[in-house]
């Protein structure tokens, strides 16, 4: 037998509880200073927070008892969210994007899968060179190794080999390319021209408006005539009146 109301949703109680919200009967508390006042009663400790015109927020909802902070609770937030931001920016080093090569490959492809590389680096993501052999390749595997050093030798300026062997692993060549830390990295060859117009794109675009002008003083503006039907049955009849008819 189906419910005959949705649930509620939880999107409320997503983050953590504060004041009267929290549950538990006793928890641990942090003072405002950072001092540790130990176990005390929600009441109590909702009753020292209220000296400081701050908030009790539950920092710890899983540990016996709970822990709390006195803190306000704005300033707990933007802490928090600056916290998230930082850490989804070390996010990108643990990415690895995959570079694919050829033993025969075009100067502009070449290029291009350059250009592909130094965007990843310069984004802090690790690039895979991955270049393999097929056919008769194999016989001249000398060409491969002179592309994947030509590349490495090319990424320098943003990115170091994490071996610096490059080695045949069965029917391929694999080198993991690590980017520099910022301060020693090279800038983007394209950051500038990227910079300018994102500048021109963000700039406001101010729209001047012409003044009405005003109306003069004593001026009606005359009214068009109404407009005439275009189907009148009437249209055509003659209402002069006749020569023989006597008139007043």
């Amino acid at each position: 037998m189906s419910r005959p109301f949705a649930p509620r949703s939880n999107s409320f109680s997503s983050g953590p509880r504060i004041n009267g919200k929290i549950r538990a009967r006793e928890v641990r508390v942090i003072g405002f200073d950072g001092t540790q006042l130990g176990v005390l009663s929600l009441a109590d400790a909702i009753r020292e927070a209220q000296k400081h015109a701050v908030d009790l927020v539950e920092i710890a909802a899983t540990a016996v008892p709970p822990v709390c902070r006195i803190v306000d609770f704005g300033k707990f937030r933007y802490e928090q969210a600056k916290k998230d931001k930082e850490s989804k920016k070390h996010q990108h080093a643990n990415k690895v994007k995959e570079v694919q090569l050829s033993a025969t490959i075009d100067p502009h492809d070449f290029g291009v899968k350059l250009a592909h590389a130094v965007d990843f680096l310069c984004e802090d993501m690790k690039v895979k060179i991955a270049l393999r052999f097929r056919g008769r390749e194999m016989a001249h595997t000398e060409f491969g190794f002179q592309v994947v050093r030509k590349f490495i030798t090319d990424l320098t300026p943003w990115g170091h080999p994490d071996s610096p062997d490059v080695k045949l692993q069965g029917k391929s060549i694999n080198v993991m390319i690590s980017p520099l830390p910022r301060a020693k990295r090279a800038k983007h060859p394209t950051m500038t021209t990227e910079q300018i117009a994102a500048k021109k794109k963000l700039e406001p675009i101010i729209h001047v408006e012409p003044t009405p002008s005003e109306p003069e003083p004593n001026h009606v503006a005359p009214k068009a005539p109404p407009a005439a039907f275009n189907n009148n049955p009437f249209a055509k009849l003659d209402v002069s009146p006749r020569k023989d008819e006597p008139q007043d």
